[in-house]
């Protein structure tokens, strides 16, 4: 039953707009909570689902082996590389199912996503977290402490390692050369989940992809979803890449196929991959520096982002804000303890993110 609960909890305790009680909401409200795509589903997966909709009615299993493939592909591996699941909740479950036991603990850097932590409480399987460092170099200022979480895995003689690059909800990174050195000091009996949710929208030389530790044959998963850069997240398509006896071991808990539609959306977008991606990371790039610099302009402090969404300093509380703006029209994110004074904000389009400086400012000055 814990287990099955836990399934829930990205739809339940992770759904952003549930987080946000106010009676008498603005029919206007901009919904800035969810790290959503603004961007919405691409015009070439758009079509190819309305065109996969009225075939629905069967199961469309022949078909898989193909889409696979070309999900493989996107990443320069071979199906047997690969395993989907419903966004990348499904393949984080099974990473902590598998990886995870009574005696070998999830280690995760902290604040973070916190649905592989809570899953593995859920699961009884013990949780090391280390927090995130601080007041050093400013470009290690809220990244993960990668020698302390190896050192605790080295502790546990074993386990799983989560690490979220881009971090969600701080937005900063694990540069590649810490990456680096965490993959060639992984303690024995120990795998590295990293969650490239939000790779696709970083801009900084920083930051790699894992993937080439997969194809060295690592003890590394990438997990990858189609719901942020594709602006697809209620298609809730994802998956995970590690070397071929990684993914056998995860497939038994898989929990069947993904949509035909939404499979039939990814493959289209696919082939679009290029232009898709880099058209909007540049848009949102460019919205995300604005809304920075007019930060700056206003002496308030946030963390360099490198994801859709960046982490505000309000200079107290947050939950004032997170209460207070949906009442005039503007929903930012839950709380992130022990961040207690940040508000995460996804960055929206130009027009949202007007709306939310004029808001933002009202609360800010009282």
């Amino acid at each position: 039953m814990a287990a099955a609960a836990a399934r829930l909890m990205p739809e339940f305790a992770y759904a952003q707009r549930a987080a946000v009680k106010v009676t008498g909401m603005p029919s206007d409200m901009v919904w800035l909570n969810a790290n959503e795509n603004p961007a919405g589903v691409p015009a070439p997966a758009l079509a190819a689902m309305q065109k996969a909709l009225p075939g629905s009615w069967r199961y469309h299993y022949q078909e898989f082996p193909d889409i696979y493939a070309a999900i493989a592909k996107s990443v320069d591996l071979e199906s047997e590389w690969i395993i989907t699941g419903c966004g990348s909740s499904e393949v984080l479950h099974t990473a902590v199912d598998v990886f995870t036991s009574p005696t070998r603990p999830l280690i995760s850097a902290t604040p973070a996503f916190e649905y592989p932590i809570d899953m593995a409480r859920a699961l009884g399987r013990p949780v090391a977290l280390v927090p995130l460092l601080r007041n050093q170099r400013p470009e290690y200022d809220y990244t993960a402490d990668v020698h302390k979480l190896a050192e605790e895995a080295d502790k546990a003689k074993g386990g799983l390692i989560y690490l979220c690059n881009p971090n969600n909800p701080t937005s900063a990174i694990v540069r590649s050369s810490d990456m680096d050195w965490l993959v060639e000091n992984l303690p024995a009996n120990t795998t590295l989940l990293v969650d490239e949710a939000y790779i696709h929208f970083a801009d900084s030389p920083h930051l790699k992809t894992a993937l080439p530790y997969v194809k060295r044959g690592h003890n590394v998963i990438v997990a990858r979803t189609f719901s942020k850069i594709y602006g697809m997240a209620g298609m809730r398509v994802g998956f995970a890449a590690a070397r071929p006896e990684i993914i056998q071991r995860l497939e038994p808990l898989r929990m069947n196929v993904i949509s035909t539609v939404s499979a039939h959306g990814v493959v289209a977008a696919l082939a679009d991959n290029d232009r898709i991606v880099s058209e909007r990371r540049a848009a949102l790039s460019a919205t995300r520096t604005q809304l920075c610099g007019w930060l700056r302009d206003r002496g308030v402090k946030y963390i360099e982002p490198q994801a859709n969404f960046i982490m505000i300093d309000c200079g107290r509380n947050a939950r004032e804000f997170i209460t207070t703006m949906p009442k005039l029209g503007v929903a930012p994110g839950r709380p992130f303890p022990p961040l207690d004074n940040m508000l995460r904000v996804t960055i929206g389009t130009d027009a949202e993110m007007t709306k939310f400086r004029d808001v933002f400012w009202k609360v800010y000055k009282g």
